[in-house]
């Protein structure tokens, strides 16, 4: 395996399950020390921190919550004691709900934006001030947002505005050589992806499959190495054709 970030350290928020371990676990296997973020699962959160060491790589484990600003802030103080500051940063928690509008509540309202969209945006705030120079962020998003779907607007609207927040940050940092990119992942292999779903969602792909975390992963490792140093401000999709 290739060690290109040896020497590197990168925060990943929501890592412990899913797309973020998968894309914890792709750093710290090129190299770099990984701050595992997680919001209740410590025991997970340790599994994934466990499994890093076990294959000889450095990690740690830091509860935060990505709907708190100050919780945010605490998160990044917590890493760069640890392991001074960051040279990637890769804002991936998300929560989602899956109703229509008309049945959307002003609390299902805040609980999405607060996390995906407020929290997103903090997130980036303090990697804007604390990553290196030549250092990479990345921003999960979705390639819902290029699609037609019911019942997930709260979702794909929340979103839809860190896909923005992309494109600004990107003109911002480019002065100090810091890249900013969202990758949007399709249909994927995790527990979020209901089961009475996926064949619908395999046929979509001209692969004929959804596709797996660690896929998604090396396509966003590709974003937080430096053989990206020319790509910034840009959506990247991870869908297996399916967009």
């Amino acid at each position: 395996m290739s060690m290109q970030f040896k020497g590197k350290t990168a925060l990943v928020t929501g890592s412990s399950r899913g797309i973020g371990r998968a894309i914890a676990e792709r750093l710290a296997e090129g190299g770099a020390a990984v701050v595992i973020n997680y919001l209740e699962n410590e025991s997970r959160a340790r599994e994934v921190v466990d499994g890093i060491k076990a294959r000889g790589g450095s990690a740690i484990a830091i509860q935060a919550d990505m709907a708190s600003p100050a919780d945010i802030r605490r998160l990044f103080d917590e890493a760069e004691a640890a392991f001074e500051r960051p040279d990637i940063v890769v804002a991936n928690a998300a929560t989602a709900v899956i109703k229509s509008i008309v049945d959307c509540t002003e609390e299902d309202y805040d609980r999405v934006f607060d996390t995906n969209t407020k929290g997103v945006f903090f997130v980036l705030q303090e990697a804007a001030r604390r990553v290196r120079d030549g250092g990479h962020i990345v921003v999960t998003s979705t390639g819902g947002t290029k699609m037609f779907f019911g019942q997930t607007s709260l979702y794909l609207g929340s979103k839809g505005a860190v896909e923005q927040f992309v494109r600004v940050l990107s003109r911002e940092l480019g002065p100090r050589n810091i890249t900013v990119n969202a990758i949007s992942p399709g249909f994927t292999d995790t527990e979020l992806l209901p089961d009475r779903d996926r064949a619908v969602a395999a046929g979509m792909s001209p692969f004929d499959r959804i596709g797996s975390p660690q896929e998604v992963a090396e396509v966003a490792a590709f974003l937080a190495s430096d053989a990206a140093r020319w790509v910034s401000g840009q959506n990247v999709g991870a869908g297996g054709g399916v967009f």
